[in-house]
């Protein structure tokens, strides 16, 4: 592996467009159950991620001398009321999240549920007073021999 120095995202979410970039960049991110804690009195979950890097793999496929990279990314969010959990087994520290998509559903505006559904069922819903959140890199990115695939894409056709 071969860490790299370009500058790392900071995004913030405030309403669900802005989640729904974050989803986009922790697509394909995988989550330790030993690294992620919802703290009932703050008000807060948090999660270290290892994200697969889009940005630099899109590039690469248009061409570019990009390669593949993944990076530790903190995710964060504040408000919440409580947490959910299913298919996740909190004792086995071991157990791997891989993140597929992070969507809210309002109920009684600003409050709703933020859900982070993971592969084969498992998901984190979070029971949030409004939406606030926060996704920040932590570090230098490493490389990664292939980007994740998805069997369910439809191929890309020349036009």
């Amino acid at each position: 592996m071969t860490a790299t120095d370009s500058p790392g995202l900071k995004l913030i979410v405030l309403d669900s467009e802005d989640l729904e970039v974050v989803s986009a960049h922790l697509q394909d991110a995988v989550i330790s159950v030993a690294e992620m804690i919802f703290a009932k009195s703050d008000r807060r979950f948090a999660a270290i991620a290892n994200r697969f890097d889009w940005t630099d793999a899109l590039a690469k496929d248009r061409g570019s001398n990009a390669s593949f990279k993944r990076r530790r990314a903190g995710l964060r969010f504040e408000h919440v009321l409580g947490a959910q959990l299913a298919g996740i087994n909190l004792d086995d520290s071991r157990q791997m999240l891989n993140v597929l998509a992070i969507r809210f559903e309002p109920t009684a505006a600003p409050e709703g549920h933020v859900t982070i559904s993971c592969a084969g069922g498992a998901a984190i819903r979070l029971h949030v007073e409004c939406l606030e959140a926060e996704l920040k890199d932590l570090g230098a990115a490493w490389t990664t021999k292939a980007k994740p695939e998805h069997p369910d894409d439809e191929p890309e056709t020349a036009g």
